[in-house]
């Protein structure tokens, strides 16, 4: 009993102080949120609005009356070039472009960073550094040797073409992640298990890649976010019928036929941005955690 009332806390609970200081942090957070949240709010009110209640100019304002018409033709009959479909087609093209794109290059990219960190061979520097060095090369200089390669491959314009260039391009960045993350774990389970008979794949399947749910979360997200955000490669890879969703927008608000409809391109930028702005906010914890965790060491 001595010891347990030694250990416990006593005399009064210290009362929280505003210091000069923290209300300086404190003002200046709620000053860039509400900075960056007011954008968002302004696209959502007014996308919530009829074109007449547009046009009174008061963009903070609540609409009279909450109106989904924009909202169903954005995603169905809004005009995307020659076709009125909306954003439907687009989406779905680019979910077929994101799922295959993600998986393969983190597989690839998560065996890659595996051996390059385990199981160094002779080069192995070599052919690390000239990974990375072309994740640094700018995109807009690989665009037409691209297009010969996937017109010669008889991919250019297809969804298939797209997942190749998306994978490609992702590799290098996740290398990268995995082969500093895989660096940070103790050198000593990898030993333990190949004096337990594991081999490459053992050791991989069994010890690394349970091991690697941070970085996996760090690397799906800068993934998903990553291409289904993308403009260049959708705009330069594929034809009207291929379309990623962000392309399919870029033609909604840039239209320069008819009255301009500001509910209907509000709604469709919501709905573009649903997909990246969920998936940070499901694993936007586990993010944090997987970056902390080793991904930017080495």
């Amino acid at each position: 009993m001595a010891a347990s009332s030694t250990n416990t806390p006593s005399g009064a609970k210290p009362k929280n102080t505003w210091t000069l200081g923290s209300v300086f942090v404190y003002g200046t957070l709620i000053i860039l949120a509400l900075y960056y949240l007011a954008p968002l709010y302004v696209m959502i009110v007014t996308s919530l609005k009829t074109l007449p209640e547009i046009r009174q100019g008061n963009v903070f304002a609540l609409p009279d009356a909450v109106n989904l018409d924009a909202w169903f033709k954005a995603w169905a009959t809004a005009c995307t070039g020659l076709n009125c479909d909306g954003l439907s087609r687009g989406f779905w093209n680019s979910v077929i472009i994101t799922v295959p794109s993600v998986i393969v290059s983190i597989a690839v990219a998560s065996v890659n960073g595996y051996a390059l960190a385990n199981w160094p061979y002779r080069g192995a520097n070599v052919f690390f550094t000239i990974l990375i060095f072309g994740a640094f090369i700018p995109y807009q200089l690989m665009l037409y040797p691209i297009v010969i390669i996937l017109r010669n491959l008889g991919v250019y314009g297809d969804l298939v073409g797209l997942i190749i260039v998306h994978t490609i391009f992702g590799m290098p960045i996740l290398t990268l992640l995995f082969r500093n993350y895989f660096s940070s774990l103790p050198e000593e389970l990898f030993k333990a298990a190949r004096v337990d008979g594991a081999g490459f794949w053992g050791i991989f399947f069994k010890v690394m890649l349970p091991m690697s749910v941070p970085i996996l979360v760090v690397a799906v997200i800068l993934q998903i976010t990553g291409i289904w955000n993308d403009f260049l490669f959708g705009i330069v890879y594929a034809r009207p019928e291929t379309y990623p969703m962000t392309v399919q927008l870029n033609n909604i608000v840039n239209s320069t036929f008819g009255e301009k409809e500001y509910n209907v391109n509000m709604a469709a930028t919501i709905l573009t941005g649903l997909v990246p702005l969920t998936v940070y906010f499901v694993s936007g914890k586990l993010f944090v955690r997987g970056i902390a965790a080793g991904a930017v060491k080495g």
